[in-house]
């Protein structure tokens, strides 16, 4: 074990990229994350004492606000020695509404730590999370934390999860150690491949025969391990561990470690340095990587993405890159694809607050680098000509928050607060709505929208009020319909006069159309025009409750002018005039927008999801398989019962549910919601 006397003060560094290991913590919300990386700071001496773990990496006031959140709300990056690698620790936040910066850590990863509560290790969200690994083909062992509490037994924690993560083959999730618990105490462990100790593991009379089954397990995925086995040849242990690394970066097999919180009075983590020890032998480095990005090759030309971005009350923006290919060195020109070239000043390695200088960094490593000026999470950095590295998954933003300034002095503020703000979390989309004139925040999530109003007041002194947020309703003529305008004034002088006739059809689907049926000069050729131009007008403001009005065919059939009086205003005035009259003796209603949804939830929730949709006025298209396990449903559903759907189907599929929408039609409202807003305007 490490010596733990001391703080490290010079940041971890390695000389080849086979001595790195990248790996992202993904675990639910109390899953026990933070003290999990607590305990393996404390183990490799990069902390001296229980309590001091560090927290984040880039953004100044994020603690404060993960205090007021009570969970995690961005990556945080941890870079430990152990033995002769650098292990950089990933702590992705477990809550669905940060998905986009546990992707960005995914991305930033070769292998995961999926970091599960023994009292609770087949919860909904370490399903999820289980998923995701899959998903993205990452190697993945499994932390069970909380073996300490009572009435946890390891044998039946093991089984479920067997059962749950094995998808058939419960071989394939396998512990590593025979562990000792007592009264409540992890005391420690004997790695059962090569027999080595941990703390104090007790006598162990079943050794043998739980060394036998995890030999059989790994030996069964190699044929010529197997051959030697069946033999009754005794199997060393190198062959093993090189048969175990292989059979995990494959994803045939995912081991499984336990562990305890640090042990305040000695400082000791049960379980951190078993952990730390297969994550230097069995995880795979940057070399490892089996996906298309560019080859991890020191002197290639560079690559890198910035996967966070944050910001420091002394340095400004910091962005944390992971290095592709090629060597990162400061003072180097770097090019944004599609972008701006860009300095690289200094580089350094985080460790909460405090930032180590380095002096590069090697393909696969993460550096930080500060007052990069346009790039944004997601950019890419190389070298010219250098094409831009494919975005990672998004979380759709789904939850919309409408919001002003509170002040002229915030008014003139937000703009650029928003525009940092956006730089740093793609996830935020801000639009400006064409329809409602609206400023509105589109988040993942109530957590998300409550972390990006935060910051704006926090991180930029931009107060903004939230009001109600507003759906884009229209209206239209539900029935042909006529009306008579007259705009006639004398006043002194050159007088107003106009007179036109209209007759107003639906036009479903159809926009807007203007069709001249005047016959015999009544309205002169060059007034037409200013006639549609009226009418137009009148169409944008809406005729019943003050939304636009469309999909109509509105036909010119008569009308008259004056020689002297009549002008482009006073048909303009007349035509809007008679849209007028038409509405007010005819049928008009509102129409509201209905969107397709697509539903992604967990089967045992379909039931409740289905009922709910019903109740949202939606109606169900179909249901069919999206994934074992999983039901995709799909329907259409009026987009005023959406406004909060995000955070309503989070609670109903125990946050597991995802969904995605789109504008499919306008269709009309019934008649008793529509009443509501009509009257309100």
């Amino acid at each position: 074990m490490a010596d733990r006397a001391a703080t490290h003060t010079a940041a971890p560094t390695v000389e080849r990229p086979d001595r790195l290991r990248n790996v992202v913590l993904l675990g639910g919300t109390g899953a026990g994350k933070t003290t999990l990386v607590e305990s393996l700071a404390l183990t490799a001496g990069a902390l001296t004492r229980v309590g001091s773990v560090p927290e984040g990496t880039t953004a100044a006031d994020h603690e404060e606000i993960e205090h007021r959140q009570q969970r995690s709300v961005q990556l945080a990056l941890v870079p430990l020695a152990w033995q002769d690698c650098k292990v950089n620790l990933l702590d992705a936040p477990g809550y669905a509404d940060f998905a986009g910066e546990r992707q960005a850590a995914v991305r930033a990863a070769e292998a995961a730590l999926l970091v599960v509560s023994a009292t609770d290790p087949v919860s909904a969200p370490t399903l999820a999370l289980w998923r995701e690994c899959r998903a993205a083909d990452l190697p993945t062992a499994i932390v069970l934390t909380h073996v300490n509490a009572v009435r946890v037994r390891l044998d039946e924690v093991l089984a479920a999860l067997q059962d749950a993560l094995g998808e058939g083959h419960p071989d394939t999730v396998l512990r590593l150690h025979d562990t000792t618990l007592s009264n409540g105490r992890l005391l420690g462990s004997v790695e059962l491949l090569t027999g080595r100790r941990y703390g104090e593991p007790g006598d162990l009379p079943e050794l043998d025969a739980d060394r036998g089954h995890l030999v059989e397990a790994i030996a069964g995925e190699d044929d010529a391990l197997l051959e030697r086995y069946v033999a009754g040849e005794e199997l060393d242990a190198p062959a093993l561990a090189e048969a175990l690394r292989r059979e995990f970066l494959a994803g045939t097999v995912h081991p499984v470690v336990a562990t305890a919180p640090p042990d305040v009075p000695t400082g000791t983590a049960p379980g951190a340095a078993e952990l730390l020890d297969l994550i230097a032998a069995a995880f795979p480095s940057p070399l490892d990587r089996r996906d298309d990005l560019p080859p991890c090759d020191p002197d290639a030309p560079l690559v890198a993405q910035i996967v966070h971005t944050g910001e420091d009350p002394y340095v400004g923006r910091l962005s944390l890159a992971r290095v592709f290919g090629g060597t990162l060195r400061p003072d180097t020109a770097v090019h944004v694809p599609g972008g701006a070239d860009e300095k690289v000043t200094g580089l350094s390695c985080p460790f909460g607050k405090q930032q180590r200088p380095v002096p590069h960094a090697l393909p696969g490593d993460l550096v930080c680098l500060a007052k990069l000026t346009t790039a944004r999470t997601g950019d890419t950095l190389a070298a010219n000509g250098r094409e831009a590295l494919p975005p990672w998954p998004q979380p759709e933003a789904l939850l919309p928050a409408a919001v002003e300034a509170h002040s002229k002095a915030d008014e003139d503020k937000l703009s650029q607060a928003l525009a940092r703000l956006s730089a740093q979390d793609p996830a935020l989309r801000v639009e400006q709505n064409p329809d409602t004139h609206q400023l509105v925040l589109w988040c993942t999530g109530e957590a998300h929208q409550a972390v990006v109003l935060d910051r704006l007041r926090s991180r930029y002194g931009v107060h903004v009020d939230t009001v109600d947020y507003k759906v884009a309703l229209r209206e239209t003529f539900a029935a042909s319909s006529s009306g008579h305008g007259r705009h006639v004034k004398q006043s002194g002088g050159h007088g107003q006069y106009a007179i036109c006739d209209l007759t107003v059809e639906p036009l479903p689907g159809g926009g807007f159309e203007f069709v001249d049926e005047v016959v015999g000069g009544s309205v002169p050729r060059n007034f037409i025009p200013s006639v549609e131009k009226g009418v137009r007008a009148q169409l944008a403001h809406g005729v019943l409750a003050g939304y636009p009005l469309v999909d109509v065919r509105v036909t010119l059939t008569d009308g008259k002018a004056h020689s002297v009086d009549s002008s482009d205003a006073a048909f303009q005035t007349a035509g809007a005039l008679a849209l007028r009259e038409a509405a007010a003796l005819g049928r008009v209603q509102l129409l509201e927008p209905v969107d397709e949804v697509h539903v992604l939830l967990p089967d045992e929730y379909q039931g409740a999801v289905l009922s709910d949709l019903s109740a949202r006025r939606g109606h169900v298209l179909g249901t069919e398989p999206g994934g074992p396990g999983l039901s995709l449903v799909r329907a259409e559903v009026p987009e005023l019962e959406l406004t909060r759907y995000p955070v309503e189907l989070r609670s109903i599929s125990h946050g597991t549910g995802q969904f995605s929408r789109s504008y499919l039609r306008h269709a009309p409202m019934p008649a008793g919601l529509a009443a509501r807003y009509e009257h309100a305007t």
